[in-house]
Protein backbone atom coordinates (compact mmCIF):
# COMPACT_ATOMS: atom_id res chain seq x y z
CA UNK A 1 0.00 0.00 0.00
CA UNK A 2 1.27 3.47 -0.92
CA UNK A 3 0.38 6.10 1.67
CA UNK A 4 -1.61 9.07 0.32
CA UNK A 5 1.09 11.37 1.70
CA UNK A 6 3.94 9.68 -0.20
CA UNK A 7 5.57 12.51 -2.17
CA UNK A 8 6.32 12.47 -5.87
CA UNK A 9 10.00 12.30 -6.78
CA UNK A 10 11.79 13.44 -9.96
CA UNK A 11 13.78 10.59 -11.46
CA UNK A 12 17.22 10.80 -13.06
CA UNK A 13 19.15 8.54 -15.49
CA UNK A 14 20.31 6.56 -12.46
CA UNK A 15 16.70 5.31 -12.25
CA UNK A 16 16.62 3.94 -15.81
CA UNK A 17 16.89 0.27 -14.75
CA UNK A 18 13.96 0.75 -12.36
CA UNK A 19 11.88 2.40 -15.11
CA UNK A 20 12.55 -0.48 -17.50
CA UNK A 21 11.71 -2.98 -14.76
CA UNK A 22 8.39 -1.24 -14.14
CA UNK A 23 7.60 -1.31 -17.85
CA UNK A 24 8.32 -5.03 -18.04
CA UNK A 25 6.18 -5.56 -14.93
CA UNK A 26 3.22 -4.15 -16.89
CA UNK A 27 4.13 -6.15 -20.02
CA UNK A 28 5.39 -3.07 -21.84
CA UNK A 29 8.71 -3.15 -23.76
CA UNK A 30 11.91 -2.27 -21.90
CA UNK A 31 12.63 0.80 -24.13
CA UNK A 32 15.61 2.05 -22.14
CA UNK A 33 16.80 4.34 -24.95
CA UNK A 34 13.34 5.92 -25.16
CA UNK A 35 13.23 6.42 -21.38
CA UNK A 36 16.67 8.11 -21.53
CA UNK A 37 15.47 10.50 -24.25
CA UNK A 38 12.32 11.34 -22.31
CA UNK A 39 14.40 12.10 -19.24
CA UNK A 40 16.44 14.53 -21.34
CA UNK A 41 13.47 16.45 -22.71
CA UNK A 42 10.89 16.01 -19.95
CA UNK A 43 10.26 15.38 -16.26
CA UNK A 44 9.80 11.87 -14.89
CA UNK A 45 7.56 12.02 -11.81
CA UNK A 46 7.37 8.88 -9.69
CA UNK A 47 6.09 7.34 -6.48
CA UNK A 48 8.50 4.96 -4.79
CA UNK A 49 7.38 1.74 -3.16
CA UNK A 50 8.30 0.95 0.46
CA UNK A 51 10.80 -1.65 -0.83
CA UNK A 52 12.62 1.04 -2.85
CA UNK A 53 11.27 0.05 -6.25
CA UNK A 54 8.95 2.18 -8.35
CA UNK A 55 5.24 2.07 -7.60
CA UNK A 56 4.20 4.46 -10.38
CA UNK A 57 5.65 6.80 -13.02
CA UNK A 58 4.54 9.56 -15.36
CA UNK A 59 6.49 11.76 -17.79
CA UNK A 60 5.58 15.40 -18.47
CA UNK A 61 7.17 17.02 -21.52
CA UNK A 62 6.52 20.74 -21.75
CA UNK A 63 6.15 22.53 -25.08
CA UNK A 64 6.69 26.01 -23.68
CA UNK A 65 3.61 27.27 -21.82
CA UNK A 66 0.98 26.02 -24.27
CA UNK A 67 1.04 22.24 -24.19
CA UNK A 68 2.30 19.37 -22.04
CA UNK A 69 2.62 15.81 -23.32
CA UNK A 70 1.78 13.19 -20.69
CA UNK A 71 3.28 9.73 -21.13
CA UNK A 72 4.62 6.56 -19.50
CA UNK A 73 1.73 6.48 -17.02
CA UNK A 74 2.55 3.19 -15.30
CA UNK A 75 1.51 1.60 -12.02
CA UNK A 76 3.26 -1.54 -10.76
CA UNK A 77 1.01 -4.59 -10.87
CA UNK A 78 1.27 -5.14 -7.13
CA UNK A 79 -0.17 -1.66 -6.52
CA UNK A 80 -3.01 -1.87 -9.04
CA UNK A 81 -6.50 -0.80 -8.00
CA UNK A 82 -5.23 1.45 -5.23
CA UNK A 83 -6.02 4.74 -6.96
CA UNK A 84 -2.46 5.49 -8.06
CA UNK A 85 -3.48 6.08 -11.69
CA UNK A 86 -5.94 8.74 -10.58
CA UNK A 87 -3.34 10.26 -8.28
CA UNK A 88 -0.81 10.42 -11.15
CA UNK A 89 -3.23 12.22 -13.42
CA UNK A 90 -4.40 14.67 -10.75
CA UNK A 91 -0.73 15.44 -10.17
CA UNK A 92 -0.34 16.10 -13.91
CA UNK A 93 -3.32 18.47 -13.84
CA UNK A 94 -1.82 20.27 -10.85
CA UNK A 95 1.53 20.57 -12.62
CA UNK A 96 0.00 21.92 -15.84
CA UNK A 97 -0.47 25.46 -14.61
CA UNK A 98 -3.22 26.08 -17.15
CA UNK A 99 -1.47 24.45 -20.10
CA UNK A 100 -3.32 21.89 -22.21
CA UNK A 101 -2.44 18.28 -21.41
CA UNK A 102 -2.18 15.84 -24.32
CA UNK A 103 -1.69 12.08 -24.35
CA UNK A 104 -2.39 8.91 -26.27
CA UNK A 105 -4.49 6.55 -24.19
CA UNK A 106 -4.27 2.78 -24.19
CA UNK A 107 -7.46 0.76 -23.87
CA UNK A 108 -6.60 0.14 -20.22
CA UNK A 109 -6.30 3.85 -19.37
CA UNK A 110 -9.10 5.25 -21.53
CA UNK A 111 -11.84 5.00 -18.89
CA UNK A 112 -9.78 6.84 -16.27
CA UNK A 113 -8.94 9.70 -18.63
CA UNK A 114 -12.57 10.05 -19.68
CA UNK A 115 -13.67 10.20 -16.02
CA UNK A 116 -11.20 13.02 -15.40
CA UNK A 117 -12.53 15.05 -18.32
CA UNK A 118 -10.09 14.26 -21.13
CA UNK A 119 -11.58 14.65 -24.63
CA UNK A 120 -10.92 12.26 -27.53
CA UNK A 121 -9.75 13.59 -30.90
CA UNK A 122 -8.99 10.46 -32.91
CA UNK A 123 -6.83 7.37 -32.89
CA UNK A 124 -3.33 6.28 -33.83
CA UNK A 125 -2.72 2.80 -35.21
CA UNK A 126 0.70 1.20 -34.82
CA UNK A 127 1.93 -0.84 -37.81
CA UNK A 128 5.08 -2.92 -37.87
CA UNK A 129 7.07 -5.19 -40.18
CA UNK A 130 9.68 -5.24 -42.92
CA UNK A 131 9.00 -2.44 -45.39
CA UNK A 132 8.52 -3.52 -49.02
CA UNK A 133 9.28 -0.47 -51.16
CA UNK A 134 7.74 0.09 -54.56
CA UNK A 135 10.29 -0.25 -57.39
CA UNK A 136 11.87 3.09 -58.26
CA UNK A 137 10.21 4.90 -55.36
CA UNK A 138 13.38 6.01 -53.59
CA UNK A 139 15.43 9.17 -53.76
CA UNK A 140 12.90 11.98 -53.44
CA UNK A 141 14.18 13.24 -50.07
CA UNK A 142 17.68 13.99 -48.79
CA UNK A 143 19.55 13.72 -45.53
CA UNK A 144 18.98 16.75 -43.31
CA UNK A 145 21.86 19.05 -42.41
CA UNK A 146 22.23 21.57 -39.57
CA UNK A 147 21.38 24.28 -42.09
CA UNK A 148 17.85 22.81 -42.37
CA UNK A 149 17.04 23.25 -38.68
CA UNK A 150 15.44 26.69 -38.90
CA UNK A 151 13.10 25.61 -41.72
CA UNK A 152 12.26 22.35 -39.91
CA UNK A 153 11.32 24.26 -36.75
CA UNK A 154 9.25 26.77 -38.71
CA UNK A 155 7.25 24.06 -40.49
CA UNK A 156 6.82 22.04 -37.31
CA UNK A 157 5.49 24.99 -35.34
CA UNK A 158 2.90 25.64 -38.05
CA UNK A 159 1.83 21.98 -38.08
CA UNK A 160 2.23 20.85 -34.47
CA UNK A 161 0.72 24.05 -33.09
CA UNK A 162 3.09 24.32 -30.11
CA UNK A 163 6.81 24.97 -29.87
CA UNK A 164 8.62 21.65 -29.55
CA UNK A 165 11.98 23.02 -30.71
CA UNK A 166 13.85 21.77 -27.59
CA UNK A 167 12.81 18.23 -28.54
CA UNK A 168 13.49 18.55 -32.27
CA UNK A 169 16.92 20.05 -31.70
CA UNK A 170 17.92 16.69 -30.22
CA UNK A 171 16.80 14.67 -33.25
CA UNK A 172 20.17 14.79 -35.01
CA UNK A 173 21.85 13.02 -32.07
CA UNK A 174 18.91 10.74 -31.17
CA UNK A 175 17.71 9.56 -34.59
CA UNK A 176 19.60 7.21 -36.87
CA UNK A 177 18.23 9.02 -39.91
CA UNK A 178 16.73 12.49 -40.39
CA UNK A 179 15.50 13.47 -43.83
CA UNK A 180 13.86 16.47 -45.47
CA UNK A 181 11.99 16.96 -48.70
CA UNK A 182 11.70 20.15 -50.73
CA UNK A 183 9.25 21.50 -53.29
CA UNK A 184 10.32 24.42 -55.47
CA UNK A 185 13.33 25.00 -53.25
CA UNK A 186 11.36 25.21 -50.00
CA UNK A 187 11.19 22.67 -47.21
CA UNK A 188 7.89 20.79 -47.50
CA UNK A 189 8.39 17.97 -45.04
CA UNK A 190 10.73 16.14 -42.69
CA UNK A 191 10.88 12.78 -40.98
CA UNK A 192 13.17 10.75 -38.73
CA UNK A 193 13.91 7.14 -37.84
CA UNK A 194 15.12 6.16 -34.36
CA UNK A 195 15.97 2.83 -32.79
CA UNK A 196 13.70 1.42 -30.08
CA UNK A 197 14.85 -1.96 -28.77
CA UNK A 198 14.77 -4.34 -31.78
CA UNK A 199 13.20 -2.11 -34.44
CA UNK A 200 13.24 1.38 -35.97
CA UNK A 201 10.39 3.81 -35.35
CA UNK A 202 9.69 6.07 -38.35
CA UNK A 203 8.55 9.36 -36.88
CA UNK A 204 7.88 12.17 -36.69
CA UNK A 205 6.51 12.55 -40.20
CA UNK A 206 5.45 16.10 -41.05
CA UNK A 207 4.62 16.94 -44.67
CA UNK A 208 2.53 19.31 -46.72
CA UNK A 209 0.97 16.51 -48.82
CA UNK A 210 0.42 12.74 -48.55
CA UNK A 211 2.77 11.86 -51.41
CA UNK A 212 5.57 13.75 -49.67
CA UNK A 213 4.96 11.76 -46.49
CA UNK A 214 5.13 8.54 -48.51
CA UNK A 215 8.40 9.62 -50.12
CA UNK A 216 9.95 10.40 -46.75
CA UNK A 217 8.83 7.09 -45.27
CA UNK A 218 10.14 5.16 -48.27
CA UNK A 219 13.59 6.73 -48.08
CA UNK A 220 13.77 6.21 -44.32
CA UNK A 221 12.74 2.57 -44.62
CA UNK A 222 15.27 1.91 -47.39
CA UNK A 223 17.99 3.54 -45.30
CA UNK A 224 17.06 1.14 -42.50
CA UNK A 225 17.89 -1.81 -44.75
CA UNK A 226 16.59 -5.13 -43.47
CA UNK A 227 15.60 -3.74 -40.08
CA UNK A 228 12.01 -4.11 -38.91
CA UNK A 229 10.21 -0.76 -38.80
CA UNK A 230 7.22 0.66 -36.99
CA UNK A 231 4.99 3.49 -38.20
CA UNK A 232 2.22 4.98 -36.04
CA UNK A 233 -0.39 6.38 -38.42
CA UNK A 234 -3.03 8.94 -37.42
CA UNK A 235 -6.40 7.47 -38.42
CA UNK A 236 -7.23 10.72 -40.20
CA UNK A 237 -4.88 9.53 -42.96
CA UNK A 238 -6.74 6.50 -44.28
CA UNK A 239 -4.87 6.65 -47.58
CA UNK A 240 -1.51 6.48 -45.84
CA UNK A 241 -2.73 3.63 -43.64
CA UNK A 242 -3.69 1.65 -46.76
CA UNK A 243 -0.35 2.50 -48.38
CA UNK A 244 1.59 1.35 -45.30
CA UNK A 245 -0.41 -1.90 -45.23
CA UNK A 246 0.46 -2.47 -48.90
CA UNK A 247 4.13 -2.08 -47.97
CA UNK A 248 3.87 -5.15 -45.73
CA UNK A 249 3.37 -3.61 -42.28
CA UNK A 250 0.71 -5.26 -40.10
CA UNK A 251 -1.52 -3.57 -37.49
CA UNK A 252 -0.53 -3.62 -33.83
CA UNK A 253 -2.01 -1.72 -30.92
CA UNK A 254 -4.16 1.41 -31.28
CA UNK A 255 -4.28 4.43 -28.97
CA UNK A 256 -6.72 7.32 -28.53
CA UNK A 257 -5.50 10.92 -28.88
CA UNK A 258 -6.83 12.96 -25.93
CA UNK A 259 -6.49 16.41 -24.38
CA UNK A 260 -7.46 18.07 -21.12
CA UNK A 261 -7.92 21.81 -20.59
CA UNK A 262 -7.93 22.87 -24.21
CA UNK A 263 -8.17 21.77 -27.84
CA UNK A 264 -5.56 19.77 -29.70
CA UNK A 265 -3.42 22.46 -31.37
CA UNK A 266 -1.95 20.27 -34.13
CA UNK A 267 -2.96 20.46 -37.77
CA UNK A 268 -3.50 16.71 -38.10
CA UNK A 269 -3.89 16.99 -41.88
CA UNK A 270 -0.11 17.55 -42.11
CA UNK A 271 1.02 15.54 -39.07
CA UNK A 272 1.16 11.96 -40.34
CA UNK A 273 3.02 10.25 -37.53
CA UNK A 274 4.30 11.34 -34.10
CA UNK A 275 7.92 11.37 -33.01
CA UNK A 276 6.74 8.84 -30.46
CA UNK A 277 3.32 8.43 -28.91
CA UNK A 278 4.87 9.68 -25.67
CA UNK A 279 5.64 13.04 -27.28
CA UNK A 280 3.19 13.63 -30.15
Amino acid sequence: MIAPTTPFERLTPADLPACSALALDREWPREERKWRFLMGVGEVHALRAPDGGLAATMVLTRYRAELIAVSMVLVAARFARQGLGTRLMRHAIDQAGGATLALTATVQGLGLYEQLGFISHGRIQSRRGRFQAEPGAAGHSRAATPADLAAVLELDLAVFGADRSPVLRRLHSFAEHLRVIEVDGRLAGFAAAWRNDDHLVLGPVVAQRPELAQALLTDLALAAGAAEVRIDVDDLHTGLADWVAARGLTPGFASTIMTYGGPLPADRSRLYSPLMQALG
